[in-house]
């Protein structure tokens, strides 16, 4: 191995802040840019200063009638509706935790969530409260405010418990009856400095149980600021609209969407990215400038029947993060809207992004370069540097990496050591001129007689085929080899494609133990609810 060290560094760690806390630039921006739209989101539209007005009457309300606490943990479970960022701002402004949970978890999953947080205010879909039946009594919920889908546009403030014992032992209230109260906000007088939690983020649980990163003001401002820096577009006379297909409860559309509210844009929200149809319908309805997706949402727009219905003339910016980007996403996306993609790589523990390529100098297949004052190191097994060109694993350090994982002070020190640096647990390599390359996740690295075989690498050679939509790759074991490659594939519906026919043309691509042994034809792959591929989910079938 080459023996030289080579440290990527950009700025000093320590990042400079304009603001105390996120309460101060989130009050700011309704107060500066109050007449303008926020949200848009199922026909509604609601203004900077509306959104004032809800989340501080809200606030009131966590503070004064439900009696919360500084640093209690108030959960909120919605999808991407309007409600959300009146629920978010609320409870930042009260200067409580906020908790994200998927709205599509399992009852299970959401107790999991619910006990560790220790959450005493859950914030919840209407339709969602039949599963809080067998596991409200055995979490610290005190109050529980539902709302529907549609209360903001008309208001249901009543809310049927005969049919919910199982709340009767909780404050249940519906947002809409909080939403019209007369109360004032006089600001909170809670403790919410840089070092206080904003918020506790969960990772996808992909290895077990999910645990929740510990993120701090000073983590998401900081990292508001890193990614503001990067983005900075421009001005024109027009309002920005930015597109949010990506769910809010994950970190990537949270931060993005913070930022892209901060700097006085307009946010379309998507409650059901899935239904391909119905966003069409509504990126018909807007002049939209930025685009906020992911990889597989990309393709599934770009080979949609009425995706040339959309005039995409005004875009200017496209972001892509959670899951790689394929070239076949960049070069389908360009020749449709005349956009390149941004793509930028973060996790739930660094609030999230740690590097972004820069707008209009995008290296594709690369997640670009590292945000203001953010070291990156690429370490061995041994936690060494590895040299030039080499893979190594991706550690990170800098303001927005969270302090811990909520009460797990073991599963932190494997991750986080005493100075600061963060092992992701993805393998890349670092480009000379300090770009990066994600090579793969390593619990994913597929070992083929000896040799490394990274998934990503292959899927982008399958996805490469003109009658391939999509591909996953995953290792199985083999007697002979230790692991073989074995690859999960959607064509298109006009191609009569074969397995050996994927297996021809991947030798010609690439070296013999990386060809896939086996292929697999599925009409769809397993995906989460942000749109990654689940190959953990591949590997049960």
């Amino acid at each position: 191995m080459n023996s030289t060290k080579q440290r990527i560094k950009t700025d000093a760690i320590n990042l400079p802040l304009t603001h105390e806390n996120l309460v101060q630039i989130i009050e700011q921006t309704m107060v500066i840019y109050a007449e303008l739209t926020a949200y848009s989101c199922l026909g509604q539209s609601i203004t900077f200063a509306q959104v004032d007005k809800k989340s501080a009457t809200l606030a009131n309300y966590l503070i004064n009638d439900a009696g919360l606490k500084a640093g209690d943990r108030v959960a909120i479970q919605l999808p991407n509706l309007i409600q959300y960022p009146i629920a978010a701002y609320a409870v930042i402004r009260a200067g409580l935790v906020l908790v994200n949970i998927n709205p599509l978890y399992t009852a299970r999953e959401m107790q999991h969530q619910f006990s560790d947080s220790g959450a005493k205010a859950l914030i919840i879909l209407d339709e969602m409260l039949p599963k809080l039946e067998h596991i409200i009594e055995s979490t610290g919920i005190e109050t529980v405010i539902s709302t529907k889908a549609m209360d903001l546009i008309k208001p249901s403030p009543t809310i049927n418990t005969h049919d919910l014992p199982y709340l009767d032992n909780v404050n249940l209230v519906n947002l809409s009856n909080i939403l019209m109260s007369d109360a004032q906000f006089n600001g909170c007088d809670q403790e919410r400095g840089l070092d206080n939690i904003a918020a506790i983020q969960y990772t996808g649980g992909t290895t077990g149980l999910s645990k929740g990163a510990v993120l701090t003001h000073r983590n998401l401002l900081s990292n508001l600021e890193q990614t503001s820096g990067r983005l900075s577009l421009e001005s024109t006379s027009e309002q920005e609209i930015f597109v949010t297909p990506l769910p809010l409860y994950h970190v990537y559309a949270f931060l993005l969407n913070l930022w892209v509210f901060t700097q006085g844009n307009c946010n379309v929200l998507i409650p059901n990215p899935r239904d391909l149809g119905g966003f069409i319908d509504i990126l018909k309805q807007h002049k939209i400038t930025g685009f906020c997706g992911i990889n597989t949402l990309f393709i599934g727009l770009c080979h949609h029947e009425r995706i040339s219905q959309v005039d995409f003339k005004h875009l200017r910016l496209t972001i892509s993060g959670g899951a790689a980007l394929t070239s076949t996403a960049v070069n389908s996306w360009k020749k449709l809207t005349g956009c390149t993609i941004s793509e930028g790589y973060g996790l739930s523990e660094t609030s999230p992004v740690v590097t972004l390529n820069p707008p209009g100098k995008e290296q594709i297949g690369t997640i670009g370069l590292p945000l203001k004052a953010t070291e990156i190191q690429l370490w061995d097994e041994s936690e060494q540097q590895v040299g030039q060109g080499e893979a190594g694993e991706i550690v990170v350090r800098g303001p927005q990496v969270m302090q811990g994982y909520w009460k797990q002070p073991e599963e932190t020190a494997a991750v986080l050591n005493s100075e600061g640096w963060f092992k992701t647990g993805d393998i890349a390599i670092a480009l000379d001129d300090g770009y990066f390359r994600i090579v793969d996740r390593k619990k994913d690295m597929i070992i083929v007689s000896g040799f490394n075989v990274y998934p990503n690498e292959i899927e982008n050679i399958l996805m490469s085929h003109s009658g391939i939509i999509e591909a996953a790759v995953i290792g199985e074991p083999c007697e002979k080899s230790g692991e073989l490659v074995s690859a999960y594939v959607v064509k298109s519906t006009q191609e009569n494609l074969s397995s050996q026919c994927v297996i021809d043309y991947c030798r010609g691509l690439l070296t013999p133990y990386k060809i896939p042994k086996k292929v697999i034809f599925l009409k769809e792959l397993p995906k989460s609810t942000v749109g990654k591929i689940l190959r953990k989910n591949l590997r049960e079938l």
